[in-house]
């Protein structure tokens, strides 16, 4: 049974490499109800050969597609872009032959986030494929769509940097932040860990506790790093903690930076709501109202707000995403929309859910 095809156009051919784990089942059930999308493969190593309802029994009587083995000669056959769902250091050894046979390909692992190899191997391992580190495009929708739009190949960000990268990007160059101060303190729900089995994230072990973990040492400080310094045109180090919350999904991420300079509130709120005017998916909190993760669960909205402490002379920007969808899932296909001509919000203009 395939999904019914709309009048028109013919529609965008997808196929999702590793649909099993949260952000591959996430893509699976947007990209299922994307309006210019025929979703024709889901691939999986430990279910293939399982209808993907009896993985995900959510997806009963709505999704029937059969889990496949992964061949990439007969994903070529029937996509025209490919999202691939897979640990990092997986994705480099195939992403070359999808490209090599035309396709495109949007990424989700870090393999393809970084331009400078050197960056990727300190913090990951040896990258098969280096030459497509320079012409891979960071898939920070809001920031660089018009890369995005000539690209074959995106690498997604992590969670964690998109999170941050939202509302400080705007900040760059208007020269009020110091640049040596900032900090960053995320918290993210237990489904950022994945869905494989590990004793630090079963139900005991993280019911009823609040923790801090990587402290300085999270793979996703130097992602980071890299974007802001490209964006602010000088080298930047930040200090990055990330916790880990008992809830299944939604992150959020509070901001600390030294102001250069005293700056009211209104005027700090003005460069955010200047900056992403027109943009969907990313709501500038007003008055009072500050963000929270319930009002962005199961979404691709990323909700900001900021105030100025003047007495600390500190900008503090707080910001929210749901983890598996503008931290992963629904952020690729926010760029599969962009790459492929599509309206931007096509299969992503969910009502969030009000309580």
């Amino acid at each position: 049974m395939s999904k019914p095809v709309k009048s028109g156009d013919a529609p965008v051919r997808a196929a999702v490499v590793g649909g099993t784990g949260y952000a591959g089942a996430e893509l699976v059930r947007i990209l299922w109800d994307h309006p210019d999308v025929a979703l024709v493969s889901v691939t999986s190593r430990q279910y293939a050969g399982l209808p993907i309802a009896d993985v995900f029994p959510a997806m009963a009587c709505r999704v029937p597609l059969v889990c496949e083995e992964l061949s990439v000669e007969a994903l070529c056959e029937k996509a025209d872009v490919v999202f691939v769902a897979l640990p990092h250091k997986l994705p480099m050894e195939i992403v070359p032959r999808f490209l090599e046979r035309g396709k495109k390909v949007i990424d989700l692992s870090a393999d393809f986030r970084f331009r400078e190899v050197e960056k990727y191997e300190a913090h990951y391992q040896p990258h098969t494929a280096p030459h497509l580190l320079r012409e891979a495009v960071y898939g920070l929708s809001e920031i660089y769509g018009n890369q995005i739009r000539q690209a074959r190949l995106v690498g997604n960000p992590g969670c964690y940097p998109t999170s941050t990268l939202l509302p400080l990007i705007p900040f760059a160059r208007t020269g009020w932040l110091d640049w040596e101060s900032v900090v960053v303190d995320s918290k993210s729900g237990v489904s950022g860990a994945g869905r494989g089995l590990e004793l630090t994230t079963q139900f005991c072990e993280v019911h009823e506790g609040f923790k801090a973990y990587k402290v300085a040492t999270h793979r996703h400080t130097p992602e980071m790093e890299e974007i802001l310094s490209r964006e602010v045109g000088r080298e930047v180090r930040i200090t990055f903690v990330p916790h880990l919350v008992p809830m299944s999904r939604g992150m959020l991420t509070t901001v600390y930076v030294g102001l250069n300079s005293p700056i009211p509130w209104e005027e700090a709120r003005s460069v955010l709501a200047s900056f992403y005017e027109g943009r969907a998916f990313v709501r500038v909190c007003d008055g009072q109202l500050m963000p929270n993760t319930r009002y962005v669960r199961g979404t691709n909205y990323c909700d900001v707000g900021v105030r100025v402490d003047p007495a600390s002379r500190r900008m503090i920007l707080v910001s929210v995403i749901d983890n598996l969808v503008k931290g992963a899932a629904g952020q690729a296909v926010q760029n599969m929309n962009i790459m492929f001509g599509l309206a931007e919000t096509a299969g992503l203009d969910t009502t969030p859910l009000p309580v």
